[in-house]
């Protein structure tokens, strides 16, 4: 009855004074933003706003959500919200919260009904819980701060994020949408890139510092190899690390490759593939991250052996125009140099892989935890993946993780293997697998895809995991083919 009163009263109202509170409305609301404008700042309060809006919007779409989250990893991978609560939250915290949040509430709402799971869930989740089971145990020898606990959160929600793209991901559709915006995310980040590395440094620097109200340093940010500015400028983008930038970018790379020969890419035009390509190569090289263009060999190799041959000349030949270019000399004698260890660069991380060999030596069964280390004369931070996970959660956990990995791979080749399977799913399965290639490979020479401090790249890490187990399942359950489409797949 209440609410019968309230719009009766509005309706009949009087129209002059209908337009004074309108108009009074306004003026508050003006004003509101005005001094917002003053103690925080126009790119805070507007950037605010617009946050605002998108997150309201994003509430009422889980797809919608898991869009934003693709978005917030490419184009502001360390941005923070503008103020705390205990700790500042990131902008990717919001993003993976609001996707995990609508998600449940979908639940709540009985607007889903049945759980789709795959059999690599299980093993994702026995992985999640030696983790957790290692953070904690950690604890008993180094107190985590306030930050260290909201990252070790972060690592969590981005595991739960693989689990639950395999439920929302459940036709065809909705996984050529979000790879094809990954993609087209990945393309952007990639110009963005391209775009800082052609300006002068010293308005690359003014630029980035524009995202300072956002966390991003407020100084010092352009980057160069071995940190020498007499040296090359090395592509940083909007990652800040080239090396962290460099990872991704051979993830989304090897997501991108397949659909350059596919017979419907994504999409629909292969130019706009080809040009994300292209710009995420062109990126990849002027990050010169040598692990990440190893990585992104490796996991086109990989494409190219299970179905793509034409791939292996590609390669060739851009491995040669890379040999013989003039201009990409230096490039090549920084990848003898790292193969030879005779960079400042790779010497340093020979140390590192000493010293965390040293500490896995001590404790090699659930390692040290993510907090701190026991003795003083060893520490955490390697550039290695494994080992990393080795001094984190120990050999046990180590081998948890491989065969997490070993059935992620063999649920895949079950699909890939089955019979009358329909030849539209290969680029997508092809690509998403490649993605997890590049990221193993990668990391024998970088730890950002197990890091807590780099939410943005174990994120990911995670998302491809997840794409990879539902293009899997997709495959799976769709129609075989028969009679001619068959022997063509």
């Amino acid at each position: 009855m209440q609410l019968d009163w309230w719009s009766e009263a509005v309706v009949t109202m009087n129209p002059r004074l209908k337009g004074l509170l309108l108009g009074l409305a306004l003026g508050v609301l003006a004003g509101a933003i005005g001094l917002g404008v003053v103690a925080l700042g126009p790119v805070i309060m507007f950037g605010g706003i617009a946050g605002l809006l998108v997150g309201l919007y994003v509430l009422t779409d889980v797809q919608m959500a898991a869009l934003l989250v693709l978005a917030v990893i490419g184009l502001l991978p360390f941005g923070t919200l503008p103020f705390k609560i205990g700790f500042t939250p990131s902008l990717l915290d919001a993003a993976v919260g609001a996707f995990l949040l609508v998600y449940l509430f979908q639940w709540m709402t009985g607007r889903r009904l049945l759980l789709h799971v795959t059999p690599v869930h299980g093993l994702v989740i026995a992985f999640a819980v030696f983790v957790t089971f290692a953070f904690v145990l950690g604890v008993g020898h180094s107190m985590p701060t306030a930050n260290i606990i909201k990252q070790f959160a972060e690592m969590i929600m981005a595991i739960a994020t693989a689990l639950v793209l395999v439920d929302v991901v459940r036709d065809e559709a909705t996984l050529r949408r979000l790879m094809f915006v990954l993609l087209l995310v990945g393309g952007a980040t990639a110009v963005i890139g391209l775009g800082l590395y052609i300006l002068p440094d010293d308005l690359t620097e003014l630029v980035l510092v524009r995202l300072a109200p956002f966390g991003y340093p407020n100084g010092g940010v352009v980057r160069y190899v071995e940190e020498n500015p007499a040296l090359a400028e090395r592509a940083i983008g909007v990652w800040i690390d080239p090396n962290s930038f460099g990872g991704v970018l051979a993830v989304l790379g090897a997501l991108a490759a397949p659909q350059v020969f596919a017979a419907g890419p994504l999409g629909g035009r292969r130019w706009i593939i080809l040009a994300v390509l292209g710009a995420i190569g062109l990126c990849l090289y002027l990050t010169f991250s040598r692990t990440a263009m190893m990585a992104l060999a490796f996991s086109m190799g990989f494409v190219a052996v299970m179905r793509y041959r034409r791939l292996l000349l590609i390669l060739v030949l851009a491995g040669l125009l890379i040999l013989l270019l003039p201009v990409t000399q230096d490039y090549v004698v920084r990848m003898i140099e790292g193969f030879q260890g005779a960079d400042q660069a790779t010497q340093m991380r020979v140390g590192e892989i000493n010293d965390a060999l040293k500490l896995i030596g001590r404790y090699p069964v659930f390692g040290v935890g993510f907090s701190g280390t026991p003795d003083r004369d060893i520490y955490l931070g390697v550039a290695n993946i494994y080992l990393t996970m080795a001094s984190n959660i120990g050999l046990v956990g180590l081998g948890v993780f491989g065969v997490l990995m070993a059935g992620f791979f063999l649920y895949g080749l079950s699909a890939w293997r089955r019979p009358g399977r329909p030849a539209r799913f290969e680029p997508l399965w092809l690509g998403s697998y490649a993605g997890i290639v590049a990221i193993l490979v990668g990391g024998l020479g970088d730890h950002y895809f197990f890091k807590l401090e780099f939410q943005p790249s174990v994120t990911m890490f995670w998302i491809v995991l997840g794409l990879g187990m539902a293009v899997s399942r997709l495959w799976l359950l769709a129609e075989p083919e028969t009679g001619a489409s068959s022997a063509a797949a």
